[in-house]
């Protein structure tokens, strides 16, 4: 009896065809996802389940959202895209080619491959904070970036921005706080403060700090602030809220493998106004190319892109009956 085993069969990867791949499940890419769905377009949502505002406890500035979760914010979305007939896939995007006919394929972290006719990138950006020790571990809870976001809660609080290599958005960002409390302390933190906007600041009621920050230490100021900032010169500065402009990096790995290229001036990937990359078939929407974006503003971008697509989509079938139909009258005569 031959007892030798048959060599275990190799593991093919998964391979489905669409109409449609959206690579990234915040806001953007789950819009996106709904009008592509609702246009009866074969439609897939990969999603890594990382969204950039996930460790926050509250959104806002979205009409009639105010105040819910990113957490349930993103379940409903997911839930509503689902219920319009898209399947959303729970995994990351880590290659992406084009094929011999013109048809995309990505590979996910799963070692699925996924093929479509068009690919929306909607993988938004990572916030990267200065190097002080205590301030990424109070990210989104004592730590903010955007006023239009999380200013009005900190409303006649006692704030402090912080400086950071984003310098023009910092100061830009010491201002802006003074529209929510008479209490803004401006700590330089290294970068260059010109005369001119020192005298604007300053007359505005903006105080400001020269000097580095050298730590955020622990949440037990005794006066009832939420946060202790230390400077290179000793002092201590006590606050319930901080700001700071983060320098952001898009997560347009896949948008650059299937050829896009970045603006050397931005370092942005160029849109067009509905979303379309240089590349045909390819868009982005959301903060993966408008770091500024809030959430309203990347699911209008999402449903603005999709609606592009639609139309691409179209046009491509149409120019596909069109010869379908002329080799089937070819055939008949």
């Amino acid at each position: 009896m031959d007892t030798t085993m048959d060599p275990a069969p190799t593991s093919v990867p998964e391979v489905q065809f669409w109409d449609a791949i959206v690579i990234g499940g915040g806001a953007a890419g789950l819009s996106a996802g709904v009008v592509l769905a609702r246009a009866q377009f074969a439609t897939v949502v990969v999603d890594g389940g990382a969204p950039r505002n996930g460790p926050a406890g509250a959104m806002h500035g979205f009409l009639t959202r105010d105040g819910m979760p990113p957490a349930l914010f993103v379940a409903t979305g997911a839930a509503e895209f689902t219920r319009f007939g898209g399947t959303l896939v729970q995994a990351s995007a880590v290659q992406a080619c084009r094929t011999a006919d013109g048809s995309f394929e990505v590979r996910l972290d799963d070692e699925r491959v996924l093929r479509a006719r068009s690919v929306l990138v909607a993988t938004g950006l990572t916030d990267e904070l200065p190097d002080i020790p205590g301030l990424s571990e109070r990210w989104a809870s004592v730590v903010h970036h955007c006023p239009h976001c999380h200013g009005y809660e900190v409303r006649d609080r006692n704030v402090v921005v912080i400086g950071s290599p984003m310098a023009a958005v910092s100061m830009h960002l010491a201002a802006l706080m003074r529209r929510y409390t008479s209490s803004v302390t401006f700590c330089t933190n290294g970068i260059e403060v010109g005369h001119t906007e020192r005298q604007r600041l300053a007359a505005y009621g903006v105080r400001m700090i020269d000097g580095r920050v050298r730590e955020i230490v622990e949440d037990d100021c005794a006066s009832g602030e939420l946060a202790s900032i230390r400077l290179e010169n000793g002092e201590t500065l006590l606050c319930d809220a901080i700001f700071v402009a983060p320098r952001p990096i898009p997560h347009d790995a896949i948008l650059t493998a299937l050829g896009a290229t970045a603006d050397p001036a931005s370092g942005l990937i160029p849109v067009d106004s509905q979303g379309a990359t240089g590349i045909p078939g390819l868009w982005a929407a959301g903060n993966v190319v408008n770091p500024r974006a809030q959430v309203i503003t990347a699911a209008s971008a999402g449903s603005v892109a999709a609606i592009g697509m639609t139309g691409w989509l179209l046009a491509g079938e149409l120019s596909s009956a069109v010869a379908h139909s002329a080799v089937i009258g070819g055939g008949d005569r």
